[in-house]
């Protein structure tokens, strides 16, 4: 059983959320809030980003759509900065002579220390040597360049980010990208959130990935589909993230090895890549993202979103290249049904959200002309949902002993596995609906054991050797 700790808060938790619920109206005479609201300062204390890697994960918030609130936040593990072994670090003779290319590609260095290129300063700073041009510029290595030396001075330890360099991808370490979706019934929670924040920075730092958490619009200011609307617009940013980098990179590449002439024509183009690309690509994303091995995490009714846009991917198919869902984690997800299963009669009141809170939370999410329990974004198990099951990624889903939910989420992967979908269960003893993830009991051995095995799983899809799923 959980312990009396988490009893007591449990009942604390649902006196609050219930009378919030409660008084959360939103009249449909006013209309839908374009802009809407993303997270909710009364309830939870917002984390700030931050740039350096005090526990080993670097964060920064973007906003990253004009017409909305629609924002996320980056979670960029310091693994990320590691370069893979490289073999002509054994071979000094090899190094004696090191041309690198400043970050507009026009003026060069050559070193002709054997050190010089072995000891170089990062660009998240820290105390080290590299190489100048006549500009004062310091070079940062092959995965990208500072534009000076007196910013770096003044890093102070904070990762910046910095487009990608001319050279060859090889030579910088990119992390797969999970695209993550927090929990709170669709009308509470954050990107931002404590609990959210410290899960991520977990996540990130177990499976070695980058974390995008997304800032979704919450009911009832934006009810259906808004939330799952810009789930998929954070998928189709990733993908235009990746494309926008990638036509940079080549035009930049095109410039530091043409003629003249071909210099010329390209300064005349350089506003295409100043307005539609350095301008607008993402430079963690841009240096250390690998949008092919993108996974899906959806907490609670976050893997109501995650399903939605796993979906949508399998219908996009190669139209959101070069981004490829190729898994999705579903934990505890945000299921229900008019027809009642077992565990949603015997565990109507269990701890936290229980039953009733969870009906007032689809109230204020569904329209009011489409309320049902078997709407289509609250039943996964309802006929006619496209596309059909046996074109899915594989799906792990998580959930606990004691949460009312957790048949429905246990028939969706039986229904996933009857069609050959790797979709295996998880379920963790005297546990409780969102036990991963809420601030006061993520330090529960089922917390840290559901961290580990999700981890586990994982990298089953997002390795390199030749594990990766495929549509």
């Amino acid at each position: 059983m959980p312990s009396v700790a988490v009893k007591l808060y449990s009942v604390l938790f649902k006196i609050l959320q219930k009378h919030r619920l409660q008084n959360r109206t939103f009249s449909p005479e006013e209309g839908s809030n374009p802009f809407g609201v993303t997270s909710r300062p009364e309830e939870e204390s917002a984390v700030p980003a931050n740039a350096s890697f005090n526990d080993g994960v670097a964060t920064k918030d973007i906003h990253i759509d004009a017409l909305t609130s629609l924002s996320v936040r980056i979670f960029l593990p310091e693994s990320s900065l590691h370069r893979p072994f490289d073999p002509l670090s054994k071979r000094p003779d090899l190094r004696q002579s090191l041309t690198r290319r400043s970050s507009y590609g026009g003026v060069t260095a050559t070193s002709t220390s054997p050190a010089a290129g072995e000891i170089r300063r990062s660009s998240y700073g820290g105390e080290s040597s590299g190489i100048g041009d006549a500009n004062g510029a310091v070079a940062s290595g092959s995965n990208g360049h500072l534009k000076d030396s007196k910013r770096r001075q003044d890093g102070g330890g904070v990762y910046r980010g910095y487009l990608p360099g001319n050279t060859s991808s090889s030579s910088s370490r990119r992390l797969p990208i999970v695209l993550q979706f927090h929990g709170g019934g669709f009308v509470s929670g954050s990107k931002d959130s404590y609990a959210n924040d410290v899960f991520c920075r977990r996540i990130a730092k177990l499976c070695e990935v980058i974390v995008i958490a997304v800032g979704y619009r919450l009911a009832p200011e934006n009810r259906y589909p808004a939330a799952f609307e810009d789930g998929l617009k954070v998928l189709n940013w990733l993908g235009k993230q990746a494309n926008l980098a990638e036509c940079n990179k080549s035009l930049g590449s095109s410039r530091g090895s043409a003629s003249s002439v071909d210099l010329r024509k390209f300064d005349v183009h350089r506003h295409i890549v100043d307005a539609f690309g350095a301008s607008m690509v993402e430079p963690w994303l841009a240096t250390h993202g690998d949008p092919s091995r993108c996974v899906l995490l959806g907490v609670s009714c976050g893997a109501n979103i995650a399903d939605y846009v796993a979906r949508k991917a399998v219908a996009a198919g190669n139209l959101l290249e070069p981004v490829k869902v190729v898994a999705q984690i579903l934990m505890y997800p945000f299921f229900i049904g008019s027809v009642p299963t077992h565990s949603e009669i015997k565990l109507a009141n269990t701890y936290f959200y229980d039953k009733a809170i969870c009906m007032l939370a689809w109230k204020l999410f569904l329209p009011e002309e489409e309320f049902s329990l078997d709407h289509p974004a609250a039943n996964p198990l309802i006929a006619g949902r496209e596309p059909p099951l046996k074109f899915m990624p594989p799906t792990l889903t998580v959930v606990a002993e004691h949460d009312w939910m957790r048949d429905r989420a246990i028939a969706y992967s039986e229904e996933l596995r009857k069609v050959n979908i790797d979709a295996p269960v998880l379920e963790y003893k005297d546990a409780v609906h969102e036990f991963a993830t809420l601030d006061k009991l993520l330090k529960t051995p089922q917390a840290q054991a559901c961290a580990e095995d999700i981890a586990i799983w994982m990298k089953k899809y997002i390795s390199l050797r030749g594990h990766e799923f495929s549509y």
